[in-house]
């Protein structure tokens, strides 16, 4: 259920692959992942692969790069940019860390906490070159603040 809602929010924000313009998507090596992406495209559309990963005790064993559909280099695949912004919301948002007093008691409350992180991170927070994200991309041409957001109107069409 909750890789289909994550689907379905990708779907929203992502380009339609075709046969010309295919998408990329390199996952770990959970298997729900494979079933899933063929519900939501054609095979022949995409290029998918997994990095799984396998430790020996603690040690971390060299990933296994695996290319589940399309050709393509397999040394492509990484989900080291997954992991970091895994990484970097259980460390921002106290309900994604496991063990802990605050753990998201509804799925509405945690997903309005990801959205307001969705806009710090994409509107507020700069990065490169004194810009946000959403100035990288040209959807705002300044710096947010939150009481910039807190007291924007809001317009319905």
């Amino acid at each position: 259920m909750l890789l289909r809602g994550l689907f379905n929010k990708f779907e929203d924000l992502v380009r339609k692959p075709n046969l010309d313009e295919k998408i990329r998507i390199f996952t770990d090596g959970n298997c729900d992942y494979i079933k899933v992406i063929q519900e939501y495209y054609p095979v022949s559309n995409i290029e998918y692969g997994q990095k799984i990963k396998s430790l020996n005790g603690k040690k971390l064993i060299v990933p296994i790069r695996k290319i589940i559909f399309g050709d393509f280099d397999p040394n492509l695949i990484d989900t080291n940019v997954n992991e970091s912004v895994n990484s970097v919301l259980r460390g921002r948002l106290a309900k994604l860390v496991r063990r802990t007093q605050t753990y998201a008691k509804s799925k509405y409350a945690l997903l309005a906490s990801l959205e307001l992180f969705r806009f710090y991170w994409n509107f507020i927070n700069i990065r490169a070159k004194r810009l946000t994200p959403a100035m990288e991309e040209r959807i705002t041409s300044k710096v947010w603040t939150w009481g910039m957001f807190l007291h924007k109107q809001l317009s319905y069409t």
